[in-house]
């Protein structure tokens, strides 16, 4: 053998079997220079090469280039290349006769060519380069050829894309039916890797082109994922969590018959399978979630409303309450009302808010509402004096809780019962102040000096407040649900609430409840509890 093939190294009983004078190289005493250089250029390189020489383009390759062609070695050395790649020489024909016409480079990047280098047209991508190599005449003798298989990097980002793609198609659904028509759309569009594609129950025939074959109810008995293939075809299933109403909801996948049957392949496959059922175990949680909150929500919403049982109503006063839930986002939280009266038989009010939309501030307010009836009932001292005892109850129990209130008691003495009028005598701790509309229509804040809420600090002294309540006055205490929203300040608030109380000194306490909620719930995303005192207008003519 030549010493010219000694650096063909694995190579070198191929190179030895070919008989070269007779092909139209011929003998390898009687190539060029030009040849001879190219050649010992192309076996001392440890990269892909290939020399493509004279008319024919016959094939002369290293080790390296082996690994690209598959099973076209040995034959393909010394052979005309339009012989050795049949299936693919309308591409690279042209581009070969390009650079032997022009004298010019070619560069082409991770090109798609379907080659039969493993018994079937396979999907390869390379990027590779053809190259004049000219005689000493500057006669173009052959093409170089320097390549590199890009199929795993091509194939590996494409599955990339396509699986983030679906993710994120997927993450945002709730619905598992909705969940798997969208996976077959957004699967339906990689037919390079997934030529067809569908989501079928045990049994079920699909809607692929051809159909793709039913799901035996059996068939996994050692796993989640079989691979069937035939002559015709190579299928994958993935088991998929159940949807009703099929017991087992199976990704069918027709494999592509370009591509090798690899881990990557499989794998790939896989994790679409696990993709598709992330998105369904997701879509169950957060609806089992939805579910138990609900209940919850329910359940808490049922509580609180048996605690805020119908207000007293001594003769002569009107007292009316409201409690409205907030929306969906939190339907419960921690507003209360109250209206009971003292063993002298006088009236108290509450209106309070525990801190927090939940159930434990639910939970919290029914504590605090029940603490504070007993403390009211049991020292019978002023409203300031409740609320101390309230705050040193709540500290002695371990409630280590924020809430604000508005206690008042309604008051009547000899001289104010012939006039009709009472004493509203009241102490506010971090409350909105309670509004008084008077006999003539006009309405006011009862502004007080700002007390801190319950919870803060131990050993608060706190002030009581008093005003006369004469016939045809009305009082409103309220949660800041009625007036707080998150586009606005709590004064804008406060000032349309005066607005909208003014001049409806002819209300009942009942009409006084139904305007507020018809003018403010609908915004608000808090909840909202009302208490109405009102001293009934004297009809005309009453002897004093």
């Amino acid at each position: 053998m030549d010493e010219l093939f000694e650096a063909a190294g694995t190579l070198r009983s191929a190179y030895r079997g070919v008989d070269w004078a007779s092909t139209s190289l011929g003998a390898v005493s009687g190539w060029s220079p030009t040849l001879r250089a190219a050649v010992d250029l192309t076996l001392h390189s440890r990269f892909p090469m290939t020399l493509l020489w004279g008319p024919e383009f016959v094939m002369i390759y290293n080790e390296a280039y082996v690994e690209l062609i598959g099973n076209k070695h040995p034959a393909a050395l010394g052979a005309p290349a339009a012989r050795v790649f049949p299936e693919i020489w309308d591409v690279i024909g042209p581009m070969l006769a390009s650079v032997r016409s022009t004298r010019r480079a070619t560069w082409t990047r991770d090109m798609r060519l379907l080659m039969d280098r493993r018994g079937y047209p396979e999907e390869c991508y390379f990027t590779f380069s053809y190259s004049a190599a000219r005689g000493p005449g500057g006669q173009v003798e052959g093409v170089i050829d320097i390549a590199t298989e890009t199929t795993a990097q091509v194939l590996s980002e494409r599955r990339l894309i396509m699986l983030v793609g679906l993710n994120d198609a997927l993450s945002g659904l709730d619905d598992p039916a909705e969940i798997l028509d969208r996976a077959v759309r957004v699967l339906r569009t990689v037919p390079q890797d997934l030529p067809d594609v569908d989501v079928l129950g045990t049994d079920a025939g699909g809607t692929g082109r051809p159909p793709l074959p039913a799901v035996p109810s059996t068939i996994f008995r050692d796993g989640d994922v079989v691979v069937e293939t035939s002559a015709q075809t190579r299928v994958m299933r993935v088991r998929l969590p159940a949807v009703p109403p099929s017991a087992d909801t199976v990704l069918v996948a027709r494999l592509s018959q370009h591509l090798p049957l690899d881990d990557g392949y499989l794998g790939f496959v896989r994790l679409v399978g696990a993709t598709v059922a992330q998105a369904l175990h997701r879509a169950r949680t957060r609806q089992a979630e939805r579910r138990v909150a609900v209940l919850e929500r329910d359940l808490s919403e049922r509580l609180q409303r048996s605690l805020l049982t119908p207000p007293a109503r001594p003769p002569g006063l009107e007292v009316a309450v409201r409690y409205q839930p907030a929306g969906e986002r939190a339907r419960i939280g921690g507003d209360w009302y109250d209206s009971f009266l003292q063993p002298d038989g006088s009236l108290t009010l509450v209106i309070g808010d525990v801190a927090g939309h939940d159930q434990q501030a639910a939970t919290t307010m029914a504590q605090i509402r029940n603490l504070l009836r007993g403390v009211a009932y049991a020292v019978r001292k002023s409203p300031a004096a409740v609320l101390e005892g309230l705050e040193e109850t709540m500290r002695g129990l371990g409630l280590d809780e924020l809430a604000t209130a508005v206690l008042a008691r309604v008051e009547q003495d000899e001289e104010q019962a012939r006039a009709g009028a009472r004493t509203l005598c009241w102490s506010n701790a971090g409350h909105p102040p309670p509004v008084l509309v008077a006999p003539d229509g006009t309405a006011r804040l009862l502004h007080t000096p700002p007390e801190m809420l319950l919870g803060v600090r131990a050993g608060v002294t706190r002030g009581d407040h008093r005003v006369t309540l004469t016939p045809g006055c009305a009082v409103v205490l309220y949660t800041d649900g009625l007036v707080d929203r998150r586009d606005a300040v709590i004064d804008d608030g406060l000032a349309g609430l005066i607005q909208d109380l003014t001049g409806r000194h002819g209300s009942t306490a009942e009409q006084l409840c139904d305007l507020l909620l018809t003018r403010y719930a609908a915004t608000s995303d808090d909840d909202i509890a009302l208490v109405v005192l009102r001293i009934p207008p004297e009809p005309a003519g009453t002897p004093r």
